[in-house]
């Protein structure tokens, strides 16, 4: 018998089993997935937004005060673009210097941290929420992503729940990231594969080559 004869005969008693089984989106409905403060906290942050959105792109000194006074840790001169979007200013933490451009989408259910010097170029999407699929209630799950320092999430990228960028490395425009990223490597692709590792020019380099 064929590997794949076998591979598929599996995969049919599988089917065969939970044939019966279905969703309970009744309890799904029913489950309490944020706390009243937490409800209270959206909707302030709901009413605030539009200033925040509507403010001049330069303005992001502006946007650091709004986004501090709703519980966000935010570094020295850091730039978020008026037009990126954050689900949690109170789960986003970010580094000196760190970036979101323009259309990144923050949906930080979990706590996101991006450290220093790091970018999430436009239209990136951390995704730091999920379900647990095996549930037939399918309870929200909360899961962290950590953006390491210096390293780069490129346009249209994204990044999934309980992932760990690490220092250095480069995610490549519209690349799919389901599992941590070690330091320094550039990976692309859906899924992320990895492509080599990233080599910073040093300073006396740079003086030496005139740039």
């Amino acid at each position: 018998m064929s590997e794949r004869h076998t591979i598929a005969t599996e995969s049919a008693d599988v089917a065969s089993d939970v044939s019966g089984a279905q969703l309970d989106a009744q309890a799904n409905r029913k489950a309490r997935k944020y706390a009243g403060g937490e409800i209270a906290a959206r909707i302030m942050w709901g009413l605030v937004y539009p200033i925040f959105r509507c403010s001049p792109r330069i303005l992001f000194g502006w946007r650091r005060f709004i986004l501090r006074c709703l519980g966000a840790k935010i570094g020295k001169n850091v730039h978020i673009y008026n037009s990126a979007r954050i689900f949690y200013p109170w789960k986003l933490e970010m580094g000196d210097y760190a970036t979101i451009g323009e259309h990144a989408e923050i949906y930080n259910l979990g706590m996101v941290t991006i450290q220093s010097r790091a970018t999430v170029s436009q239209r990136a999407h951390l995704c730091a929420g999920s379900h647990d699929y095996n549930d037939p209630a399918l309870p929200l799950l909360r899961l962290p992503i950590t953006i390491g320092e210096d390293s780069w999430i490129c346009a249209d990228a994204f990044v999934g729940p309980n992932v760990t960028v690490g220092k250095g490395a480069i995610v490549g425009a519209r690349a799919v990231v389901m599992s941590d990223v070690e330091p320094w490597n550039i990976v692309s692709g859906n899924p992320a594969k990895f492509i080599k590792l990233r080599e910073l020019q040093n300073e006396p380099n740079r003086k030496e080559t005139g740039e």
